[in-house]
């Protein structure tokens, strides 16, 4: 992905699923220096409204809260980074067809249990669906679904399709949901045009 000026609030979604999103915000996450989005609590909630898991009233609160108790919000952020790097670590490592480390899965399984607590049941039109208690003013409720997100794709069938973009520095994770798995980029129009120019311009230098 670019550099510049993105920001966890405009990054592009590429991941598909709301956990590997969250893990690409950090930006060239695979080199020596990533770039963080996540700088403070309110970098997060603007990747939550971003992502749809607040909306603009509820993200309000939400500031409003992180402003009477910063303390508590810093906290909230140093969770989120926390569960961001383990997050990033499992997908990574099952990209490659290993086994995650034992201690990110726990740390993943303890994020697990407040969003479990605060999850429910609800009726929709066509059907149910998952959602949460109504806390709107928990600094931490935008980490429950990213929890569950994570959880979902950990017991899911599309799990063996967990791609890390083969650029040497970029590093964010997706979901491959070609016909043939050969996606290999989080994005054709930033990494895999910027790796073919690299490429390219190889090529023609060993040639002249």
């Amino acid at each position: 992905m670019t550099e510049s000026t993105l920001t966890a609030g405009n990054m592009a979604l590429l991941g598909g699923m709301l956990c590997l999103d969250f893990a690409n915000t950090a930006n060239w996450h695979r080199s020596e220096h990533p770039e963080e989005l996540l700088n403070d609590y309110g970098d997060l909630v603007a990747w939550a409204i971003h992502t749809d898991i607040v909306n603009e009233g509820e993200a309000a609160v939400l500031l409003n809260e992180a402003l009477l108790h910063p303390a508590e919000a810093a906290e909230v952020r140093e969770r989120a980074i926390g569960l961001r790097e383990a997050i990033y670590r499992i997908f990574a490592a099952i990209a490659e067809q290993q086994r995650p480390a034992v201690e990110d899965l726990e740390l993943l399984n303890t994020e697990i249990q407040p969003a479990l607590a605060h999850g429910r049941i609800v009726e929709t039109g066509d059907g149910y669906t998952w959602d949460w208690a109504d806390d709107r003013q928990t600094l931490d409720r935008i980490l429950w679904p990213v929890a569950r997100s994570a959880a979902d794709l950990l017991a899911s069938a599309q799990l063996d399709r967990a791609r890390q973009c083969a650029d040497e520095r970029c590093g964010w994770l997706f979901l491959d949901m070609s016909r043939n798995r050969s996606r290999r980029w989080c994005s054709m129009e930033e990494c895999g045009n910027r790796n073919k120019a690299r490429v390219y311009y190889q090529r023609r230098k060993q040639e002249r």
